[in-house]
């Protein structure tokens, strides 16, 4: 079936339709990754966004469900050059197409996607509309696009009621009873607060699996009773949308800030903790999306490759530097990508450290954390 991508701008691309026939206007998004396009189809920091693929070739690996980043996809569209319809994989459970049909997400291919990403960088991030109408006239269908804004989405995509996740600890083969064992046995693990701001799966799975017990909270919830929980140390996850759209939660935030209890944030997180703290955001013309983005610690001068997904970035010159500091920057065009906060138990990054399929550069960041919980202890 023929499809058609039509941009803000009147900029028209004919291909084939993949997934729901059905019609979607939602901001035109690129990824740069090779691999983990699953992944990136769960992923909830693209809630709103309809993704362009820029690797030519998707989905000769198929679906394995055991990668997906979220209970369901949120991608609201998905453009690509080349779906693979016979994937190959030993791990494979469907196709990509069947995955997209099934979770009613309409898609394009046989599309020129290097020309597609080359004007979403020359001229920005624009909204767009996949569809399998033929317009006479695209001047009614690009007023709704430019009408369309990504709204509410924190709302949407966060856990609706609170959960615990019981940490992974090892634990010797036959129980011993003796003093000496008992006294050698690990300490219990940290608790962690997680605020769902739109989380990764693998976020809450990096700190398990790091024995920490990590209760979900949705993003909604008051300071007090995260605090009232009485955590070792407090996770603000990635999310999707404009991070400044989000007051309720900022004053919430505030008060997390004020408390003496160890915070880590990841991207949406990271934003919105600099909001918290008195600084500002802004949206970047087409932002970074993929898994080869470089970042410089500012401490050590060591670069690390990392795996981002944002729109928006904060404003490093405005941060009163009483309040925090600048602790990484992205060695491609110089924005922000973490901060440490001056007398405070409290970093954040823009990246993610908690990265699949990768790169895994960055998991030494919840090591970190836990040494700063195991330290305010």
């Amino acid at each position: 079936m023929k499809a058609f991508l039509i941009l803000e701008d009147g900029t028209v691309f004919t291909g084939t339709s993949i997934g729901s026939p059905r019609e979607v206007i939602s901001e035109i998004v690129f990824n740069t990754s090779m691999t983990g396009y699953l992944e990136v189809l769960t992923d909830p920091s693209y809630a709103g966004q309809a993704v362009v693929m820029t690797y030519p070739l998707i989905g000769n690996y198929g679906i394995c469900k055991k990668d997906m980043e979220s209970k369901k996809p949120w991608v609201e569209g998905y453009i690509v050059r080349e779906l693979s319809r016979i994937p190959s994989n030993f791990r494979s459970e469907e196709s990509i197409q069947h995955f997209l049909t099934s979770n009613n997400i309409p898609g394009i291919c046989h599309i020129d996607t290097r020309s597609l990403t080359k004007l979403l960088r020359e001229k920005g991030t624009m909204n767009g509309m996949i569809t399998t109408k033929e317009y006479a006239d695209i001047s009614e269908p690009i007023s709704r696009m430019k009408a369309y804004r990504v709204e509410g989405v924190v709302a949407k995509t966060s856990v609706k009621e609170v959960c615990v996740l019981e940490a992974e600890m090892s634990r010797p083969a036959k129980e011993e009873k003796s003093p000496a064992a008992e006294k050698s046995r690990p300490e219990k693990g940290k608790r962690v607060a997680l605020l769902d701001l739109g989380a990764k799966d693998n976020i809450a799975r990096s700190l398990v699996k790091r024995g920490c017990q990590v209760t979900v909270y949705p993003a909604w919830t008051k300071a007090e009773e995260i605090l009232a929980g009485n955590p070792d140390g407090i996770m603000l996850s990635n999310g999707p949308g404009d991070p400044a759209e989000n007051v309720e939660i900022i004053r919430e935030i505030r008060k997390l800030y004020a408390a003496d209890v160890p915070i880590f944030a990841i991207c949406l997180g990271h934003q919105l903790m600099a909001l918290a703290a008195g600084a500002s955001t802004y949206k970047l013309k087409y932002g970074h999306r993929g898994g080869n983005h470089p970042v410089k610690d500012l401490e050590t001068g060591r670069v690390y490759i990392s795996s981002q997904n944002h729109g928006y970035a904060v404003d490093a010159s405005g941060i009163d530097p009483k309040v925090a500091v600048p602790a990484f920057v992205n060695v491609n065009d110089g924005t922000n990508e973490g901060l440490r906060y001056v007398g405070k138990n409290i970093f954040t990054v823009q990246y993610h450290p908690e990265a699949c399929p990768g790169p895994l550069d960055s998991g030494y960041l919840f090591d970190r954390f836990l040494t700063m919980m195991e330290v305010k202890r």
